[in-house]
């Protein structure tokens, strides 16, 4: 895998806790949908944040980084990105991307910044001439956690195959659109024979070892759930 330093074009808060980063890329990258890459912070020091964009962007890789000052292991890169305006990174890794030539449907489930992961797939199926559809649940504390809620549902408008169910804990407004709730039971309580499906799930891992469980017991196989967080939990 390529190692190289990369100088950062953006990082901007786009919400309260969420910065988006892009970083230049030397020359074009192979990777899947869905993979990741290390951001090299010292010896033995490597810490892995989904790659957001996909591999038709050739001069540079997109990255959402959650990061709050009581969360040093992303928050060290954001002070470094301000700091020295470059990272080195490390890619790409991961075995858990998109399956371009599957036949069944895809559901992808999103907590918080593990969005980063199912955008890239999303994007990358909606760019193609695949009609299989795609159906995403993201989830967050608070509607506005939700930092491209707006573009998803203009998305969503424009592309038949692409169903966006936002879920939000704490929805503020009175004419949330989504649903109001926690992520998981709200995956299950609306999406009828998960195992006609392609599951890509990303996000914390408690969240993700509910969802495991939850989604085997609904007939799931688990050849068909797909997350880099499965390999740890």
């Amino acid at each position: 895998m390529p190692v190289f330093d990369s100088n950062v074009r953006r990082c901007e808060a786009v919400s309260e806790f969420v910065f988006l980063v892009e970083l230049e890329l030397p020359e074009p990258i192979s990777f899947v949908p869905g993979q990741y890459l290390m951001v090299v912070m010292g010896e033995g020091d490597m810490r892995p944040f989904s790659i957001a964009s996909t591999p038709a962007e050739t001069d540079f890789v997109e990255l959402h980084i959650g990061a709050t000052a009581d969360n040093p292991y992303a928050w060290e890169v954001i002070e470094k990105i301000k700091a020295e305006g470059e990272l080195t990174i490390n890619l790409p890794s991961g075995d858990a991307g998109y399956l371009a030539g599957s036949t069944r449907p895809l559901l992808l489930v999103a907590g918080g910044t593990g969005f980063s992961y199912t955008w890239s797939i999303l994007q990358a199926h909606l760019a193609s001439d695949n009609k299989r559809p795609i159906t995403l649940f993201w989830g967050g504390r608070k509607a506005s956690d939700l930092y491209m809620h707006e573009q998803l549902q203009k998305l969503a408008a424009n592309d038949t195959r692409f169903q966006y169910v936002p879920v939000a804990e704490q929805a503020e407004s009175e004419s949330w659109p989504g649903i109001r709730g926690l992520l998981i039971p709200a995956v299950l309580e609306n999406v009828q024979n998960l195992a006609d499906y392609d599951v890509y799930i990303a996000g914390r891992f408690e969240m993700v070892r509910v969802a495991r469980d939850a989604f085997s017991a609904q007939g799931l196989p688990k050849e068909q759930l797909f997350g880099d967080a499965l390999a740890y939990i």
